[in-house]
């Protein structure tokens, strides 16, 4: 069985992206990791060299600034990262470059692979997902957040990237897929507040026209976090590869995890529901679990 890992990036360095924690974090179980740098303004090409694996290999890709619906050039990058990879390998494993995997599911991904490698109606991998708000302590738990993805698929190039790379399909339709118990960490909402605003700033023009963006992006220095429905309290442990970079947490937010913010009674309504029993009312599915 062979494995080869795939992202994107572009300008990793100016807003803060833990792009080497995420490649690292599972390079262990991967035979090579395709890693498509998009033209930056930065030193994000050197960045991804400092890993200093053979297994790395790096593309330069440049980015179609004029595809501003529905974060398409995320996608497009992300098909030209999965048509980098070789035809020896048997599965594809795809994390975006503020995605991390702890350690402790790397046997429970290799096992995975390994029991479903010979299963040709398997198409993919789901993982379940934890999304972190503000600090290292925060992980929301409302309907705003997706529970689940598909982050490993076939090396069968039918597969492509949909929408905003958020997930794939295979021919027009979701992907028939095996869960598994392993969790993606996502720390794409933990940066300094000026950081964060700036990457609002610059990634919903992936998605929206100017009018839109001056319709609904503040013009503001910095980030406002109070901006929550609902959060928790994390309790557990953060990958090893973030060691360092949690210890480097420069700023301080303040943030009252016992609060909770929906805007109206239906949201609130939906959330209880979902917290008493597990099921979320209408959550959209991008796979068939088979």
């Amino acid at each position: 069985m062979k494995v080869c890992g795939f992202t994107i990036v572009r300008n990793a360095v100016k807003f803060d992206y833990p792009v080497v924690e995420s490649i690292t974090s599972v390079l262990d179980i991967c035979d090579c990791f395709v890693v498509a740098v998009g033209n930056s303004e930065d030193g994000t090409p050197e960045l991804i060299r400092s890993i200093g694996s053979p297994k790395i290999r790096i593309i330069d890709t440049e980015w179609d600034d004029s595809l501003r619906e529905g974060g398409k050039v995320l996608a497009v990058e992300t098909n030209k990262a999965l048509d980098a990879i070789d035809e020896e390998y048997d599965w594809c494993f795809y994390l975006q470059a503020d995605e991390i995997i702890h350690e402790k599911y790397l046997p429970v991904i290799r096992n995975a692979m390994s029991e479903h490698l010979n299963n040709g109606k398997v198409e993919g991998l789901l993982f379940r997902y934890l999304h972190f708000y503000g600090t290292y302590d925060y992980v929301g738990d409302s309907r705003r957040w997706y529970r689940k993805e598909v982050r490993i698929i076939r090396n069968d190039k039918t597969i492509r990237s949909f929408r905003d790379a958020q997930g794939f399909q295979k021919n027009g339709r979701p992907l028939r897929v095996k869960e598994t118990a392993a969790v993606v960490y996502h720390y794409g909402w933990v940066k300094p507040p000026k950081q964060q605003q700036e990457k609002q700033k610059q990634f919903n023009k992936y998605w929206h026209d100017d009018q839109w963006m001056a319709q609904n992006i503040e013009n503001v220095e910095e980030f406002d976090y109070s901006q929550f429905d609902s959060l928790r309290h994390f309790e557990e442990s953060h990958p090893m590869v973030m060691k360092n970079r949690i210890e480097r947490l420069n700023y301080k937010i303040s943030i009252d995890p016992t609060l909770k913010n929906f805007s109206g009674h239906l949201k609130w309504f939906l959330y209880m529901i979902e917290k008493h029993t597990g099921y979320r009312i209408g959550e959209y599915k991008n796979y068939r679990r088979i």
